[in-house]
């Protein structure tokens, strides 16, 4: 084998390291996210109402289940509207191949001349996917109408994982109160170890999108802050 068919085959049998569960992160990110703000916010407009910190884990953990069962049921019904969404462009694109081939060929011809592939370069790909109707199928869903495949396991995951995230954050801010009986004492170690874990998510989660780690982990905390301030805000002014 000649020098130019090794490399060839190096390069066929390379496998690159790229992150694969966006969507799983995008699930954690929401739930997680939801999980540690609201139940924070809830637990601070409790205390700002000088509740006992009994009322106040009794509040937070029937929200934590509530907000977890209705945040999971969003997220299945995203996932199943999607893979709906695309069973339905899969079929409107199946008979377009069929009842009209030839405008369906001019279209990926113009899909790989938008990619500065030449007419003698992208007929015989077109020619090929002709050939092929699976193929071509696939083709059209993905560059036409950029649409994925969705898995079929992806909605009860999604709900899954975003209820989960949700239990979990959620119980962070709730933890203080469980062993100090007076909730205006607990309101202060729960905004400190709330923070410390908004900081910390917010720290993850701009690593795993892309961002700027420190600035996401700032924004996180911030938001945090502000939603608790004017939940104990709002129950301190209400308060009779």
């Amino acid at each position: 084998m000649d020098s130019e068919g090794e490399r060839l085959l190096e390069m066929s049998t390379h496998r690159e390291k790229h992150f694969m569960a966006g969507e799983i992160v995008r699930d954690v990110i929401m739930g997680m996210s939801d999980g540690l703000t609201v139940p924070f916010a809830l637990a601070a407009g409790l205390s700002g109402a000088n509740a006992r910190s009994s009322i106040v884990v009794t509040a937070g953990v029937a929200e934590v289940v509530a907000g977890a069962i209705s945040m999971g049921l969003g997220g299945y019904l995203a996932a199943k509207s999607e893979a709906d969404h695309y069973v339905r462009e899969q079929s409107r694109e199946k008979e377009e191949i069929l009842c009209d081939p030839d405008t369906e060929a001019a279209e990926v011809a113009d899909i790989l001349a938008n990619y500065g592939l030449l007419p003698n370069e992208y007929w015989p790909v077109v020619n090929a996917l002709r050939t092929r109707p699976d193929a071509w199928l696939e083709f059209m869903m993905r560059f036409e109408l950029g649409l994925e495949k969705p898995d079929p396991k992806r909605a009860l995951q999604s709900a899954f994982t975003i209820a989960v995230a949700y239990v979990i954050g959620g119980l962070v801010p709730l933890i203080p109160y469980v062993f100090i009986p007076i909730a205006k004492k607990a309101v202060i170690i729960s905004v400190i170890v709330t923070l410390i874990a908004l900081l910390f998510f917010g720290y993850v989660k701009g690593r795993y999108t892309g961002n700027k780690p420190i600035r996401s982990a700032i924004q996180t905390a911030a938001i945090g802050a502000l939603a608790s301030a004017a939940a104990f805000g709002i129950a301190r002014a209400i308060q009779p």
